[in-house]
């Protein structure tokens, strides 16, 4: 007695990934504001806030300073080019930071050197440490 198995086949109709042209569309809008990465390091008298901004001069960067509150805003050139692959920043950007003291405007210095914004922010006079003598009687 001879048993015979049939294969059956069947056909998925599965897409692997079916949030990709979604995902794809909404991370390469170009009209979409984008926050910019940045690294702020802190030193006795200032911050230094550095990020990268490749393509871009003085002109292109709009910075404001109020009290403790930094904000960086510009926009990267548009290419109306097709790619195959497109990972340069391209758009709108806005960046806004509240740091931990106030800060002094009038004093702060901004330079953009090989692609890299280097922003000193100093900090306002109220907020640095103060020394006191100690006497001895």
């Amino acid at each position: 007695m001879e048993t015979e198995h049939k294969e059956q086949k069947m056909t998925l109709y599965i897409q692997p990934y079916p949030y990709r042209r979604v995902a794809r569309r909404v991370a390469c809008a170009p009209e979409v504001d984008r926050a910019l990465p940045v690294n702020i390091r802190e030193e006795e008298q200032a911050y230094v806030l550095t990020a990268l901004v490749p393509g871009l001069k003085a002109d292109d960067l709009n910075i404001q300073i109020v009290e403790d509150v930094v904000r960086i805003e510009g926009a990267f050139q548009q290419d109306e080019n097709e790619y195959l692959l497109n990972e340069l920043p391209r758009g709108a950007f806005r960046r806004t930071l509240r740091l931990p003291v106030p800060l002094n405007a009038d004093k702060a210095e901004a330079k953009i050197t090989d692609g890299v914004l280097t922003l000193r922010l100093p900090k306002a006079e109220a907020a640095l440490p103060k020394k006191i003598k100690v006497n001895v009687k």
